[in-house]
């Protein structure tokens, strides 16, 4: 019941909506139907990006695909935390991992989810920035893949969505953008740093 509460929001309602109102183009997202579990990595300018990659996922793996969020922003009232939860699917992590063991662990949280089968949604520059320039990758996506080597990665890169809702705006304008989703890849080396940086590289290569 989850997964078609999601798919008819998403799937039906948002995607028909980005494409033949807000202007969104979506390239190759069927690569996502191939694969029971993945990472979703893009680069990240605005909140329409989460919507337009839920938009993208197929029916049967949509309630198992989470994208992960600031707990601080999004679950920063209990309301809030709900609806992020109930409507968006969100993992809400705090920004950082703890001191001296005291508090959650950003990274445990998320390879927990992985544990369990399901897939993330995550955009290692960690805020938005400015439209159009991709920040350094964090490598918060680095230390998962070196954990789970053998579930895949899906890079996306996105175009044009921070004109849609630049940082700041609450209201959305019209505008010609993409989603541009890349093959599937398994990281090729076991160290964190390297693969935050394959993951960049296959990222800029689906620039358009």
């Amino acid at each position: 019941m989850r997964g078609f509460f999601l798919y008819f929001l998403y799937g039906i309602l948002m995607r028909n909506f980005l494409k033949l109102i807000v202007g969104v183009k979506f390239s190759n997202q069927n690569v996502l139907s191939k694969h029971p579990q993945f990472i979703v990595v893009a680069n990240h300018n605005s909140h329409v990006d989460s919507v337009a990659i839920l938009s993208s996922i197929p029916l049967k793996q949509i309630a198992k695909t989470h994208p992960v969020a600031a707990g601080d922003y999004f679950g920063n009232s209990k309301i809030k935390a709900f609806a992020s939860r109930i409507f968006i699917n969100a993992l809400l992590i705090p920004r950082s991992r703890p001191v001296d063991g005291i508090g959650p662990d950003p990274i445990q949280m998320m390879l927990e989810l992985l544990e369990k089968g399901e897939s993330l949604i995550l955009f290692p520059e960690g805020s938005r920035g400015e439209p159009g320039v991709m920040q350094r990758f964090k490598k918060g996506v680095g230390l998962l893949l070196e954990k789970y080597p053998n579930i895949p990665y899906i890079p996306v890169y996105m175009k044009g969505m921070g004109k849609i809702l630049p940082k700041g705006d609450n209201v959305l304008v019209p505008f010609n953008s993409v989603a541009v989703f890349g093959n599937a890849c398994y990281a090729k080396s076991n160290k964190a740093e390297e693969i935050v940086q394959e993951i960049e590289q296959s990222i800029l290569a689906l620039q358009v």
